[in-house]
């Protein structure tokens, strides 16, 4: 039986307070009190499915990312129609815009074959803060109205590789993705571990729904993942979106060895 999981590399941005996405390249500082981030959907192909966990902006960046996307796809011999199942791991637009696209004047499903996944508390409260007009609210009617969207309790697992969790942090109902492909465990927490930095720092973000439990979360998850020989999937880091902590030292954390991508 054949798994991999791969990356799909969207581009590289600086994020400053206003929340846009800004095209830098990869060897480019961020601008000044800025973040620098990436986005990385992740693609999960076994013998019956093409899955993906995140989706990236869509056409909600400063310039549309749907062709980017196709484009990555079409690297791995894959066209949108090849996409079984969409999982989100919370219901930003960095993570969720690519579900669908607006580029020639209407909505479009960008994988119209796919069921996407999705927590249904989380849905509810983006649709209720959501503004009665604009792109985001015809986005979410569209997915709501068009797409095979399914909406999931607290815990589930939609098939024999994916169980869905909430653990909250980072959003009131952030998800914890974890994915069995054989022996090995993949873990996907969204923002709480979004990137490689995230492993030995101690933080609070302000950005974070609950920083202080997003701060536990990265704790108990790193311990697991070092535990369980476990791969990181990072979705905004910049050079390893994918990553193990193969050892760990009282004084220094954990140490990070990157997995470029996994073929079993």
């Amino acid at each position: 039986m054949s798994y991999s999981v791969k990356p799909l590399h969207q581009g590289t941005f600086s994020v400053g307070l206003d929340k846009r996405f800004n095209p830098i390249s990869k060897e480019d500082p961020p601008k000044n009190g800025a973040l620098k981030l990436a986005l990385n959907p992740f693609l999960i192909q076994t013998p019956d499915r093409n899955m993906l966990i995140d989706c990236g902006l869509g056409t909600f960046g400063i310039e549309s990312h749907h062709p980017k996307l196709l484009e990555t796809l079409e690297q791995e011999g894959l066209s949108e129609r090849d996409i079984t199942d969409v999982f989100c791991s919370h219901l930003h637009y960095d993570h969720i815009g690519g579900l669908a696209h607006n580029s020639n004047g209407y909505w479009e499903l960008t994988f119209p074959d796919a069921t996407i996944w999705a927590s249904g508390k989380e849905w509810a409260k983006l649709q209720s803060i959501t503004d009665d007009e604009g792109p985001q609210t015809e986005f979410l009617d569209f997915i709501e109205a068009r797409a095979d969207l399914n909406l999931m309790d607290d815990e589930a697992s939609p098939n024999e590789y994916i169980t869905s969790k909430t653990m909250g942090g980072h959003t009131e109902f952030s998800q914890l993705i974890e994915l069995r492909l054989g022996e090995q465990l993949f873990l996907m927490a969204g923002d709480v571990i979004g990137t490689k930095g995230a492993i030995n720092r101690k933080y609070a973000a302000k950005y974070d729904f609950d920083g202080k439990k997003s701060m536990k979360l990265r704790e108990e998850l790193s311990r697991r993942v070092y535990d369980e020989n476990a791969i990181i999937l990072a979705y905004h880091d910049v050079s390893s979106p994918m990553f193990k902590l193969p050892d760990h030292n009282s004084e220094k954390g954990y140490s990070i060895k990157t997995v470029d991508s996994f073929n079993d």
